[in-house]
């Protein structure tokens, strides 16, 4: 395992000020050991850390980053809006123009608010929904991580998972006590629930591509399940986009199953690395908000200029420049390349992926499309390739139960550079 040096100092540093040495807890490298990672820099496809190493960077902030690192007509658009201030606290032409791209690009949308999180967008999602139902219960999924709202901090995703809990202290009973979790890919349970407490239920609410718990793929036929029933029970069904949102397809999962839901939730592309989240559903819906409705939602520094400025500018050249169907063909390369190596792994390693993002999922057993536990031998190996590729100049995500995100700035060679990576370390698993 190579040294980091400076990573080392800083996160020294880090833990005499900030809790657990980190501002997000996946970062701290507890689920594969070691020090974490400073990052210096980002250039396109590369992390650049503070010992001055460079890696393919397979995480791109979680997905934000759809056209790599500090892109140079996403940096010129934040200097140029940052010349003219940073934050207003009062409406901005950005908002607006953001806003008509994203209501032009999702289908069913009519209105988006915009928030700083995902966390936050979910979060208001939800309030909204109990509003116009004046129902009080939320369905969500087992696996599915929809932020750290106290609500909905129950039977989370990786975040948790990597710490081997379902929950998390400081939640009391009752914050949670509205909330119902069910099994993903099971109809036969969301028939049970609704039969009994349908009346109730204000909002189903699904990451209808699971990407934190693992890449759990869903049948359309569990989406439109979830659709029916909604629709027949008077609830809402929410899409949290925040991860697959104007990543998969310009109108998201929406888009791609056809299948509409009343409310979306988005974030991480429609930043351009920015620090934004958003909401929205049909008129009828957001009019409950204030200052039109009677449901409160509020932010100091919801609809940034500068994040405003990023989000534009990511959206546009993705739509300008074939964005999606670049992605798609980068991806399936990458599946092409690494599909073999996986198969040929002296362990279980199964290649999961869905446009940009992939998975190489390590249970036993096949792929799951539901929130099933590695074995202690699985988080293991996962932990020792990853170390493995990071000597190898691959930053891969520092749990086992984290998907892969790819950008329209990797390239050829840089398939070429992972499938290489994987083979040699894969050997020294062996």
């Amino acid at each position: 395992m190579t040294k980091h040096p400076r990573s080392e100092q800083l996160f020294e540093r880090a833990c005499r000020v900030i809790p657990g040495g980190v501002n997000s807890p996946v970062r701290a490298f507890k689920a594969v050991g070691g020090t974490p990672l400073f990052v210096q820099r980002g250039e396109g496809q590369h992390l650049i850390d503070a010992d001055g190493r460079k890696y393919l960077d397979l995480v791109n902030s979680w997905g934000a980053l759809i056209l790599g690192h500090a892109h140079p007509a996403v940096v010129a658009a934040i200097v140029e809006m940052a010349r003219s201030g940073t934050t207003f606290g009062a409406p901005c032409a950005g908002e607006v123009e953001l806003a008509e791209r994203i209501v032009g690009s999702y289908p069913g949308l009519e209105q988006v608010r915009f928030v700083s999180s995902g966390t936050e967008a979910v979060m208001s999602a939800i309030r909204v929904a109990r509003a116009c139902t004046g129902r009080d219960l939320i369905v969500k999924f087992s696996g599915c991580y929809h932020g750290h709202a106290d609500h909905l901090l129950v039977a989370a995703g990786s975040g948790l998972a990597t710490f081997g809990t379902p929950s998390s202290a400081g939640v009391p009973a009752a914050f949670t006590g509205c909330t119902r979790v069910l099994p993903l890919d099971d109809e036969a349970a969301v028939d049970e629930l609704f039969s009994r407490e349908g009346a109730q239920i204000a909002a189903v609410i699904i990451e209808p591509v699971p990407a934190n718990h693992g890449l759990l793929l869903q049948r359309r036929e569990f989406l439109q399940k979830l659709r029916d029933v909604t629709r027949k029970h008077g609830s809402l069904l929410i899409f949290d986009e925040v991860i697959c949102g104007f990543r998969l397809a310009r109108g998201g999962v929406a888009q791609l199953t056809g299948i509409v839901p009343d409310m979306a939730t988005f974030g991480k592309v429609i930043g351009g690395g920015m620090p934004v989240g958003g909401f929205g559903g049909s008129r009828e819906i957001m009019k409950r908000l204030a200052p039109l409705g009677d449901t409160y939602q509020a932010g100091t520094l919801s609809g940034n200029p500068v994040a405003m400025a990023a989000g534009i500018t990511t959206l546009d050249i993705m739509i300008k420049e074939s964005g999606w169907e670049r992605l798609e063909q980068i991806s399936a390369a990458v599946e092409r390349a690494l599909l073999p190596v996986c198969k040929d792994a002296p362990f279980p390693i199964h290649f999961v992926r869905a446009g940009s993002l992939f998975w190489m999922s390590f249970h036993d057993g096949a792929a799951p499309r539901t929130a099933a536990s590695m074995s202690q031998q699985a988080v293991q190996r996962y932990s020792a390739l990853f170390h493995a590729m990071l000597d190898r100049g691959v930053y891969l995500p520092p749990s086992a139960y984290e998907a892969c995100f790819l950008s329209l700035a990797h390239t050829n060679a840089d398939i070429e550079q992972l499938t290489r990576a994987l083979r040699e370390s894969l050997a020294t698993l062996t």
